[in-house]
């Protein structure tokens, strides 16, 4: 695994708060910053890869799998329903790989520190090209059974994440999945199936919620939602007024048909009833949600957030990793002293 001055991974978020200057800064601290290749051509890929290598050398890119393709008659009455509602705004739905191949080819031939893999296993032909090319390759697991698919497939390590994470859930299967596992349970099943390094991702925005997962045998954690209001991230200005606002947070389907954890807002609880066919209802309500952020309006724009999304901080990048990282050091001295 990746050698890290700081247990720190910021995770990828996809949409547009990932940036060149957020994973710079990341790995300027002693973390490991990562861009995010979702919904993003391999050429936009190789533009962001580019800008950030001119600010750092260590970091990361992630990929979504691809899934299979969803029958109309899955997502059809519910894209109908949205443009009863929203008329022209409503995208047409459409299945995509995410330009799958392109990006492999890419980050085979300008090889970065780690890829990582989120909806799915890729396969070991897959792996293995990639970690022929210098990197490592992090799969996202949220089971027991998807971690040891995952070692099978040879990663290097996983990204164990609990269903208290903001955004989509990385399940192999968005439909099939059954009950959600919370991230320490879901440590402890994992850690007894596989024998490679882990990275808790889910709820942790605090040192002491850092101290929790490496005590329970993390090598790292990943984590979002407390980098969403520094001044790197690219966070649109209604969901940094949503994150400082508060509120409920909730596991939805409604923007784009997979599994997500977003605050909750109008167009959510308005559409608890969407079915899963992803990329497909994405594609559908794109036009809704960037017309939200044209506007500035909260109310139809998804607002991921992790559970703990009300203790992130306004402050530079670089003093979250440092923050989070002396506050995880005391938090392991303490339960020491506590101890004896």
């Amino acid at each position: 695994m990746v050698g890290l001055a700081r247990p720190i991974v910021q995770a990828p978020m996809g949409g547009g708060p990932s940036t060149p200057e957020l994973a710079a800064a990341v790995a300027g601290a002693g973390g490991l910053g990562f861009l995010a290749a979702g919904y993003k051509s391999a050429d936009g890929l190789a533009a962001e890869i580019a800008a950030t290598r001119k600010l750092t050398d260590r970091f990361g890119v992630n990929l979504f799998v691809p899934g299979p393709r969803s029958q109309p008659e899955r997502f059809g009455p519910y894209v109908e329903g949205l443009r009863e509602a929203a008329g022209a705004e409503v995208g047409e739905p459409r299945w995509s790989d995410d330009d799958w191949e392109a990006k492999l080819e890419l980050l085979r031939r300008e090889p970065v520190a780690v890829v990582s893999f989120t909806f799915g296993c890729p396969p070991s032909e897959v792996v293995e090209g990639l970690q022929a090319s210098g990197a490592e390759a992090w799969i996202t697991v949220t089971s027991p059974e998807e971690a040891r698919q995952a070692a099978a497939a040879g990663a290097d390590a996983l990204i164990v994440q609990g269903h208290e994470a903001g955004a989509h859930q990385g399940s192999f299967d968005d439909e099939g999945a059954g009950e959600p596992f919370g991230l320490l349970a879901l440590l402890q099943l994992v850690a007894a199936e596989v024998e490679l390094p882990l990275v808790a991702s889910g709820g942790i925005a605090t040192g002491a919620g850092l101290a929790a997962v490496l005590a329970a045998g993390a090598s790292a954690a990943q984590i979002g939602t407390a980098f969403l209001l520094c001044p790197e991230a690219g966070t649109s200005e209604p969901h940094r007024q949503a994150l400082r606002a508060g509120g409920l947070t909730e596991i939805t389907r409604a923007f784009t048909g997979r599994r997500a954890r977003g605050i909750v807002n109008r167009f959510l609880a308005e559409h608890r009833d969407a079915p899963s066919a992803y990329p497909e209802i994405h594609y559908a309500t794109a036009p809704i949600r960037a017309a939200a952020r044209k506007h500035d309006e909260a109310e139809d724009l998804n607002l991921w957030a992790g559970q703990a999304y009300a203790l992130a901080r306004e402050e530079p990048a670089a003093d979250v990793v440092a923050r989070l990282d002396a506050e995880a050091r005391q938090a392991l001295e303490a339960a020491l002293r506590a101890d004896s």
